[in-house]
């Protein structure tokens, strides 16, 4: 095992694979300077990038983004009160005080020294926990990966947007979605409608950035949020009064990394809740916290940041051993693993611990060049905030529409995107939580051949396993709590009753959201019905449990008055990523207009590359957002659309080589398509 680890050592340290560790860094500090762009968002657009790497160097390169997005994403909150991405929610409540002080400086140097000892803190926590499950995970059968899997969904499902019913239906919708495509077993084909594109499956890219990239860029351009207020970043030199603070409270660090580590390896916490839990950790246990907290007090900002960067190495623990993920970004790592032909498990412990040994190498090394390029060019990292959205958007989709076709490589891809970008933002409309419906698609699989294994080697006696009836056990207590919970609490309080009336006013937009997901399992159950038992059975239970669930729902919504106080973990355990808080100013006509123009571009993006090609139709595209939506003067629409539009072509086009669609002007002109410098039509 330590000559494993020294081999991955080396393998990290080859010049070709520290470059791509670097620059994935780099692009994850942008993201997460940029408010509503997360790592997920990240991850995303460059999965489809590292289709044509070996194994190490595209995972070096993707979790070096996913390291340090949570280092990054402190500028904002610090200098602006907004939080780069949901996980530095916590740290606003003291750095942005601070900052009003003319501490910004102080904080930051807190921030970056607290997120580098996390961050190598959860890379030593992943390395400990190595020696310490392998035996363990080495047990393990189909039948108690089966039983993981299950546990895991039903975790994100619970802990996702605060409402469990929500999340568990939109896992249930993202495990049908995985069904798509020939069943391997008896080669039926399901869902595809006789479309070869779908005879493979829907792909994770096109579906992971239209339900995260797609709605994200939405909000931010319908919302206008661009950041102008600042109150000035200090030198390098300046921040190490910050360090300073950091070195002395070494216990809270470590306490915040700790709880950072462990909760950050069990699945559907994530983000949002673990820097909360955090801060309120610290808030009890450090002395007079409860008169300074919240007033600009420098240990809020390390307490938060310890933890949310050493959230990051626990992740990977679930994700690397049980195939677990344990964050939406881990669900799609998950999905990198599996498109390079890495299962993980037992094999990431046994035949390829060179690999998990090099992701803990470059959590290490990602997390120590994050901090140092933070201290020295937080100044201009900061100035990304202020980018005006009208410029940011139209750049940011441009880069998402050439991502989503990098999946397959055909138009589906492009058609799939803005399916499932319309799918997530009506989802983060009427509120429901995405991050489930994205791992039911990425758990679906291992999910459907665990099941078909258990079933067809153990019969029903794979159920009486003890691994597995202690975790089922537990996945049960996890589901049933929140409700046993709420139905204690009536009894205890008889103010608090159920009342079992017809509320006229729950007949919105939700309403009709939450009708159409029952229609989707109904036809699910109907569709399935004649099929072969090894095609229909996953189908059928998600699509049962899927119905009851999504029908349980809409019940509560439209009769059961509850007259009950959210309580604080409610209010954490919120996704604020799936609140669409920055439209709350404005009024839903208005909201509803912005949301079709902002539809109409990207759908004309799409039939104007289905006429001219994709790439031209993105330089189109670009000047035309630009100059008519954002109203930009032509000097910046030009200056904009023809250099982003000139990195795309030097990029994909000349360095990439990438094959592009065949287009209509393509098929009625044969010649521009033979053309080398034009063949991209």
């Amino acid at each position: 095992m330590f000559e494993m680890a020294l081999s991955a050592l080396e393998i990290v340290f080859d010049p070709s694979r520290l470059i791509f560790v670097a620059l994935g860094v780099v692009i994850g500090l942008a993201l997460g300077v940029i408010p509503g762009l997360s790592g997920i968002v990240g991850l995303s657009l460059l999965l489809p990038f590292t289709f044509d790497m070996d194994p190490f160097t595209a995972l070096a390169f993707l979790v070096g983004l996913q390291a340090v997005v949570a280092t990054s994403d402190t500028i904002p909150a610090v200098l602006f009160g907004v939080p780069g991405t949901v996980g530095s929610a916590s740290t606003i409540l003291d750095g942005h005080p601070m900052a009003k002080k003319g501490q910004a400086a102080r904080a930051f140097g807190a921030a970056f020294s607290a997120s580098v000892l996390g961050g190598l803190f959860g890379a030593v926590f992943l390395a400990l926990c190595i020696p310490i499950l392998r035996p363990f995970i080495l047990s393990f059968g189909s039948p108690e990966l089966l039983a993981f899997c299950i546990f895991g969904l039903s975790l994100i499902g619970v802990l996702s947007g605060g409402n469990p019913l929500k999340g568990l239906a939109a896992a249930a919708i993202g495990l049908i979605i995985a069904t798509v495509g020939e069943e391997p077993n008896t080669a039926i084909e399901r869902w595809t409608f006789g479309s070869l594109y779908l005879l493979e499956g829907i792909p994770l890219v096109p579906l992971a950035l239209g339900l995260f990239a797609i709605p994200e860029i939405a909000e931010m351009a319908i919302a206008g949020r661009t950041v102008k207020k600042n109150h000035g970043v200090a030198t390098a030199w300046d921040q190490l009064t910050g360090v300073k603070d950091t070195l002395s409270n070494l216990s809270l660090v470590l306490r915040g990394s700790g709880i950072g580590s462990v909760l950050g390896a069990v699945p559907g916490i994530g983000a949002p809740v673990i820097p909360w839990i955090a801060y309120g950790h610290a808030m009890r246990a450090e002395k007079g916290a409860a008169e300074t907290f919240g007033k600009g007090d420098v240990r809020g900002v390390i307490a938060s940041e310890s933890s949310n960067n050493a959230k990051e190495g626990g992740a990977l623990v679930s994700t690397i051993a049980f195939g677990v993920p344990a964050t939406a970004a881990m669900a799609l790592l998950l999905g990198a693993f599996l498109i390079h032909g890495l299962s993980p498990g037992p094999d990431m412990l046994t035949t390829r611990l060179d690999v998990t040994y090099t992701l803990v190498w470059t959590v290490a090394l990602a997390n120590i060049l994050g901090c140092g390029i933070c201290f020295i060019f937080a100044r201009q990292l900061a100035s990304i905030a202020q980018i005006r959205v009208g410029v940011l958007a139209p750049v940011v989709l441009s880069i998402t529409f050439i991502g989503a076709f990098q999946a397959t490589r055909q138009w589906g891809d492009i058609v799939a995107l803005l399916c499932f970008g319309l799918l997530g933002w009506a989802m983060k409309r009427v509120n429901w939580p995405r991050p489930p419906l994205l791992l039911g698609l990425v758990l679906g699989g291992l999910l459907e051949r665990y099941m078909f294994i258990s079933f067809q080697r153990y019969g029903a006696d794979w159920l009486s396993r003890p691994i597995v009836i202690g975790v089922l056990l537990i996945t049960a207590y996890s589901i049933l709590k929140p409700f046993i919970s709420d139905l204690l609490k009536h009894r205890q309080k008889k103010s608090s009753q159920l009342i079992l009336a017809f509320k006229p006013h729950s007949i919105d937009s939700g309403f009709w959201f939450n009708l159409i997901v029952i229609t989707f399992f109904v036809i699910t159950i109907a569709g399935s019905w004649q099929w072969d038992f090894g095609a229909r059975l996953v189908p059928q239970v998600v699509g049962s449990l899927g119905l009851f669930l999504a029908s349980w729902q809409l019940t509560a919504t439209l009769f059961i008055n509850e007259p009950r106080q959210s309580s604080d973990i409610d209010k954490i355990g919120t996704n604020n990523a799936d609140t669409p808080s920055g439209l709350n100013n404005l009024p839903k006509n208005k909201i509803g207009y912005l949301t079709i123009r902002y539809f109409s571009w990207c759908f004309f993006n799409l039939a104007a590359a289905l006429v001219i090609g994709l790439l031209p139709a993105i330089l189109i595209f670009l000047a035309g957002y630009l100059r008519i939506e954002a109203k930009e003067n032509w000097k910046t629409t030009l200056t904009v659309s023809l250099g982003a539009w000139s990195i795309s072509y030097m990029l994909f086009h000349q360095l990439l080589r990438v094959p592009w669609p065949a287009s209509f002007i393509g098929d009625f002109f044969p010649g521009l398509r033979a053309s080398g410098l034009t063949n991209f039509f």
